[in-house]
């Protein structure tokens, strides 16, 4: 049951952050014209940031390390970021898939491959510590 209430959390967070890189991606795409790419990855950014926040101190109620933990999300998005760059490049200039359908699909594969490397790498270790620590003040 608590990793189910875990889950639920990260997917709410994870759903505002998705506004959050759906609504800079619109303003920055419809509203300044900005290149695609550069306003899929400004999106990305400030929704990954609000994401890694919530989430470190609600779902996982991480007490750990947090520049040890935002660098390993980083690491996660050195990887993820390019290939999925590439894959909405793919998308939307090889098959011609609409750009917000494409973003949708690099949101899918972030939410799932992201919930697992946070919870069984990024904070693993520190998972409740936040809670532990606040019952023993």
């Amino acid at each position: 049951m608590k990793e189910l209430l875990r889950f639920v959390k990260f997917t709410f967070f994870s759903i505002s952050a998705g506004l959050i890189e759906i609504g800079t991606f619109t303003l920055m795409n419809e509203v300044l014209h900005t290149p695609y790419w550069v306003s899929y990855l400004t999106g990305l950014v400030l929704s990954v940031l609000w994401n890694f926040t919530l989430n470190r101190k609600f779902t996982f109620q991480s007490a750990g390390n947090i520049p040890a933990a935002m660098f390993k999300v980083a690491m996660y998005y050195i990887v993820f970021t390019p290939l999925s760059t590439m894959l909405e490049h793919y998308l939307t200039m090889t098959l011609g898939v609409n750009e917000y359908i494409a973003t949708a699909v690099n949101m899918i594969l972030n939410f799932t491959t992201e919930f697992l490397y946070q919870r069984y790498y990024v904070f693993a270790k520190t998972i409740d510590t936040g809670r532990k620590q606040q019952e023993a003040e």
